[in-house]
């Protein structure tokens, strides 16, 4: 009989949880529709046991989908957290639509970061001069057709990995309006953005 490695072992474990990921569940069934995500995101969307995962509860149900889609479709690359890709791949339209309704109508809240409030002043004037239009915040009107997603409430260390993988092009940039603001950034900015999201 052939002896296993330990890679081997692993990879065998993870086919078999994907395998059973990726039976179906209502979208009523909180426990089984967020088994694959609560490891990273949690089952209450904040990513509070996973600092570097990006906190997902408040999302439009629409962006989480093209999210999801982008990362199985190999359109999005997981350098950052590789299991995501690994978690998705065999995932079906009908359970990316009930896992982005599920964690869409979860509350947000801060993230309760500590912030620099010089910096976050900063970024208040960077964040109304070239995001505001696209990335409203809590208290504005018509926060739910916003076009771009909330950033209120993100983890720092995610919103400044996927700002910087936008800038190097690890990810694609979806609007041309957004690479022309991403393109007026100057140096700071983006410190200062992630700061000025933690401090409402």
């Amino acid at each position: 009989m052939r002896k296993l490695d330990k890679s081997t072992t692993f990879r065998s474990i993870v086919a078999l949880a994907l395998m059973s990921w990726a039976l179906p569940a209502s979208a009523g069934d909180a426990a089984a529709i967020d088994a694959g995500c609560v490891d990273c995101h949690g089952a209450d969307g904040l990513a509070s046991e996973n600092l570097n995962a990006p906190v997902i509860a408040g999302m439009p149900a629409a962006h989480i989908e093209e999210a999801i889609y982008a990362y199985r479709d190999g359109a999005r690359q997981c350098r950052f957290e590789p299991m995501m890709c690994e978690t998705v791949l065999h995932t079906s339209d009908e359970r990316i639509a009930d896992l982005a309704e599920y964690y869409a109508a979860l509350p947000r809240d801060s993230s309760r970061e500590c912030y620099d409030a010089k910096l976050a002043f900063r970024g208040k004037e960077v964040h109304e001069r070239l995001c505001s239009g696209c990335h409203l915040k809590p208290d504005d009107d018509g926060v739910e057709d916003a076009l771009g997603i909330p950033l209120h409430g993100q983890r720092g260390a995610y919103l400044r990995y996927a700002l910087e993988s936008y800038m190097d092009g690890r990810r694609e940039k979806l609007l041309e309006a957004m690479a022309r603001k991403l393109a007026e950034l100057e140096k700071g900015d983006i410190d200062a953005l992630v700061n000025y999201y933690a401090s409402y």
